[in-house]
């Protein structure tokens, strides 16, 4: 008999199913592997993204010695949702 983890999936709102049934689970993107795909650059990756709910951002304030930075992760609900809109499909 084999064990499978069992993920509770009741909570989550129609459409935001994923193959493995949490959207933590699914496949994220960063920036430059968008940019790849997309054919775009990562600075227009990061304009069309820099405002839309649902991407991952990780921030590390400055200090003295070292500048800001932010980490995007892009789920790939939300990198389709951007997609179907630049299409102009809805």
């Amino acid at each position: 008999m084999e064990l499978q983890p069992q993920l509770e999936s009741a909570s989550l709102a129609p459409g935001q199913q994923t193959a493995f049934g949490v959207p933590a689970l699914e496949r994220h993107y960063t920036v430059s592997e968008l940019a790849k795909l997309w054919f775009f650059s990562e600075n227009t990756i990061r304009r069309l993204f820099s405002q839309e709910p649902g991407v991952i951002r990780l921030s590390r304030q400055r200090t003295r010695a070292k500048r800001g930075y932010t980490s995007i992760r892009i789920p790939e609900r939300i990198a389709q949702r951007v997609h179907r809109r630049l299409q102009g499909v809805n």
